[in-house]
């Protein structure tokens, strides 16, 4: 697994149509199952801490199988170390003020989501562009993390016919 540390030079990265970024993950199946879906889609990785889990975690390498070496993946101390380097923000919230389907996607565009307990803070929703995946069954609060990040990642990559 590669592992670029945040204080690596990230003012001209490898140029990436979109990437994917969790705030404060916690579980880590569902961080080694997007890791997988960023292997597979040639998608760069960003994770925030406090992780809820260490890089070594077997379980994390477990859910991300033997790809992590294809995983270019980046840990930032805190979200304003991430800050720092990202493009445009989209944040997937069930708070989110638009539909996901419907928002326009652009290249560059980093896809923001928030821990599986707690979702993303306040103010980073406050400050940023906000998405929400549809519900049909009102009762149900939210979508496991993986699949928000594959659903997500994937519409935005339809959108841009990647």
């Amino acid at each position: 697994m590669s592992v670029y540390p945040y204080a690596q030079s990230l003012a001209n990265p490898k140029i990436a149509p979109l990437q994917v970024v969790l705030v404060y993950p916690q579980i880590p199946p569902n961080t080694g199952n997007i890791a997988r879906t960023c292997a597979g889609t040639c998608t760069p990785l960003h994770l925030v801490e406090p992780l809820g889990f260490e890089i070594s975690d077997r379980w994390l390498k477990r859910a991300g199988l033997d790809y992590w070496e294809y995983v270019e993946l980046y840990v930032h101390p805190d979200w304003e170390s991430c800050l720092a380097v990202a493009g445009r923000l989209v944040c997937f919230s069930a708070r989110g003020k638009e539909n996901f389907q419907e928002f326009q996607y652009k290249a560059g565009d980093w896809l923001v989501f928030g821990s599986e307990t707690e979702g993303l803070p306040q103010e980073i929703l406050a400050e940023n562009s906000t998405v929400y995946i549809p519900f049909a069954q009102p009762k149900v609060r939210s979508y496991n993390l993986s699949v928000s990040v594959a659903v997500g990642l994937f519409e935005a990559r339809r959108q841009l016919a990647l």
